[in-house]
């Protein structure tokens, strides 16, 4: 498949559009330069639309995109639960978390760590979250990104990386958390309409022009099988998504991770001109994820009938935006990128915050504001050019490459949710503690998938946090209180939250049961 020359355009001015507006966004003042606080967090003045958005942009890129809907081409809607609970998810962390996290003025999540537990942990944790984003979440995004344009345009694969990751450093490196989270609102309206569009019409393709309801309704009659949320034991991708473990188990400790403990998803709302904006931001964010199943599984779903014989389950998105009109196919296209852009800049962002605050400016000197913004632009680069090597010998030979970036995380994340809960509302808790979760998170997830690997990894996840909260509360008790070690203040924080945040709250709640209700 090969675009063309008005889709083309559409993607060039959309690019073009999207670079200049980054860089007027993040101007400055005559006479003022960027601060690391200017940098990294948007000057502490990040409004709620934009905190919502953002969020959603640097959630939803490639591996969402094309990872889930692939997911949802070879297993069904079950998928949609790591979005429908997510949503949940987002309620509880603008409500328990953000108050202590604004209150004590955090910045990263490992400062979090070294002002609750010490500086040991506060560098495992930072070593750790700087490989997972280089090595997992960057390549990830850059290597099924660089497919879906392989296919969409013709252009050979590495050819299309190597764009993806020069456009992307370019389009944030000046401005910083500012270009991404302002422009962000953009990003995500594109995305939006661009995958109801893409939706809408494979599903009147599907009815043969009778319209999109009737296109689902014979979607779910010919192959109800993809529209279980809860499967069964018998079902081939149980041990993907375990039954009502899914509900009741791990993959809470994974979505909460992801979106309460996460620096590259956190740092939006750190970066809210108050808590209220923050909060404000997180529901609206909770909203945006129903919506997302839509657009990221759907055509998944559409592709069992239209294009039934994929070589893999990868290749579905891509495949369904091949069915779309010239012009239609440019703004579908450029909602691809604007995703898969909005991600790469997040999360290179996030990768030279965490080097240059929890890592630069512990060297033991002071450091000029102009010093560390420069080398977190650096280190954006430098991490930009190991993610592009590294992509295609890590992830090449995966079918459901969002499956594998679940699975990998998932040896880490038990531990990482132990310590921060542990951390934030039970003040016992220790750095001796603190390192027993996190060593004993990625030593007991491996010897539970070599010892028993028909566990499914979901409940491993469930059941290796259960063990390391177990093994964090033990060692805390036998060993010395944290002390003048523990500078987190929770004696005063408050976790009410105002009526529009409690109806908006209900409503998220309400809406995700009725869909389990509907698609069980």
């Amino acid at each position: 498949m090969t675009l063309s020359t008005l889709d083309a355009g559409i993607v060039l001015a959309y690019l073009a559009g999207l670079f200049v507006l980054a860089q007027w966004v993040s101007r400055e003042r005559a006479g003022h330069h960027k601060s690391a606080q200017d940098y990294f967090l948007a000057g502490k003045a990040l409004p709620w639309w934009a905190i919502g958005a953002s969020l959603i942009a640097a959630n939803i890129s490639a591996e969402q995109i094309i990872g889930m809907s692939g997911s949802g081409f070879a297993i069904g809607l079950a998928i949609a639960s790591y979005e429908w609970m997510a949503a949940v998810t987002l309620l509880i962390v603008a409500k328990y978390f953000l108050p202590i996290f604004l209150r004590n003025e955090i910045y990263t999540m490992p400062q979090f760590l070294e002002r609750r537990y010490g500086g040991r942990i506060r560098t495992l944790m930072a070593v750790f979250w700087l490989g997972l984003y280089v090595f997992v979440n960057l390549t990830s995004i850059l290597w099924l990104g660089s497919l879906a344009i392989s296919y969409v345009s013709g252009i050979e694969q590495t050819t299309a990386l190597l764009a993806l990751a020069a456009f992307a450093l370019a389009y944030q490196i000046y401005g910083g958390l500012k270009a991404v989270a302002l422009t962000d609102v953009v990003q995500v309206t594109l995305l939006v309409l661009g995958g109801l569009l893409l939706v809408g019409i494979a599903m009147d393709r599907i009815s043969d022009g009778a319209g999109v309801l009737a296109g689902f309704e014979r979607l779910r009659t010919e192959v109800p099988g993809h529209f279980h949320m809860i499967l069964s034991p018998d079902h081939p991708f149980y041990k993907d998504l375990p039954g009502l473990s899914v509900l009741l188990g791990g993959m809470w400790v994974m979505n909460v991770s992801y979106w309460g403990f996460n620096q590259y998803i956190i740092q939006r709302a750190l970066a809210a001109k108050s808590l209220g904006e923050a909060q404000k931001g997180v529901l609206f964010a909770a909203f945006l994820k129903l919506l997302m199943p839509v657009i990221v599984v759907l055509p998944g779903l559409a592709a069992v009938l239209l294009a039934p014989d994929l070589e893999r389950p990868d290749a579905a998105y891509p495949a369904m935006m091949a069915l779309l009109p010239a012009g239609v196919l440019g703004l579908v296209f450029a909602a691809l990128i604007a995703a898969i852009v909005s991600s790469l800049a997040s999360m290179t962002n996030s990768i030279s915050t965490i080097f240059t605050l929890d890592f630069y400016t512990r060297l033991g000197r002071e450091h000029s504001q102009r010093q560390m913004v420069r080398v977190g632009r650096i280190a954006a680069v430098v991490a930009m050019v190991l993610a592009a090597l590294a992509a295609r010998p890590l992830l090449g030979s995966f079918d459901q490459a969002f499956q594998y970036i679940q699975e990998y995380t998932g040896f880490f994340t038990p531990g990482i949710v132990v310590i921060f809960l542990l951390g934030l509302f039970w003040k016992r808790a220790n750095e001796a503690g603190a390192l027993a979760a996190a060593i004993g998170s990625f030593v007991l997830s491996v010897v539970l998938k070599l010892a028993w690997p028909a566990l499914p990894f979901i409940d491993r996840v469930g059941l290796v946090f259960l063990l390391a909260a177990a093994l964090a509360v033990a060692v805390s008790l036998f060993t010395a209180r944290a002390g003048a070690k523990d500078f987190i203040r929770t004696d005063d924080v408050r976790y009410r939250t105002n009526a529009t945040f409690n109806l908006g709250a209900l409503g998220v709640v309400a809406i995700t049961t009725a869909l389990y209700a509907a698609f069980w």
